[in-house]
């Protein structure tokens, strides 16, 4: 949810998915099993104590590999399969749909992830970004890399010049509201429906305090 990675393909939604190469199976595959390792690492003993060496162990690669996929180790955390996803979603909404109920149809899904087998590595995630300020640094730091992915997207979209004001406003300032929403869940202890929050914090942006 962090993170909306955009993509040069466009599947309109209901239709098939294009097979993926066997290439490209491989990678998913060992970003998949990195991502694993690190997760089973540092459930046993901590961030801090989890080297990339012991990932790549774990994960039967070598550490180059491991920056081949991750070019550092807060990325493993902060990097899913989702994000392209995500972003193919957002393309295939109906024309005429507004930038918000888009996004809401698609961070939607995106929590999805966090109610169900994926649960236990989603609240890890947010925990992490709590409690690791090297996460947290990170997470800024690729901010705009990512806002600059929607700013394209939500151009697309709406017949507008991606580096137009209101465009990269709405974009940085809904990835940093999103940003706080997992934060305020994981502070929370994880007790809330992720999915209320989300909606909560689209409340917010559209209304501010007037609720």
């Amino acid at each position: 949810m962090a993170h909306m990675a955009a993509t040069s393909q466009h599947t309109p939604a209901g239709t098939a998915q294009p097979p993926l190469g066997l290439r490209e199976r491989k990678k998913i595959k060992t970003r998949s099993a990195i991502r694993s390792a690190m997760y089973r690492l540092v459930a046993e003993q901590g961030y801090e104590a989890t080297t990339v060496e012991q990932i790549a162990e774990a994960a039967e690669v070598s550490p180059s590999t491991v920056f081949r996929y991750f070019p550092t180790k807060e990325d493993i955390v902060l990097t899913d399969e989702l994000d392209p996803v995500l972003a193919q979603e957002m393309r295939a909404r109906p024309a005429g749909e507004s930038p918000i109920d888009s996004l809401r149809h698609v961070l939607a899904l995106a929590t999805e992830t966090a109610r169900g087998e994926e649960r236990e590595e989603v609240i890890l995630r947010s925990r992490l970004m709590v409690e690791v300020p090297a996460i947290r640094a990170r997470m800024a730091e690729s901010m705009s890399v990512t806002s600059r992915m929607l700013s394209e997207i939500l151009a697309e979209r709406g017949g507008r010049d991606p580096r137009d004001l209101e465009v990269r406003v709405f974009a940085t300032a809904l990835l940093g509201a999103l940003q706080e929403t997992t934060l305020y869940w994981a502070e929370r202890g994880h007790r809330d429906d992720l999915r209320v929050l989300v909606n909560r914090t689209f409340d917010a942006l559209l209304d501010g305090f007037a609720r």
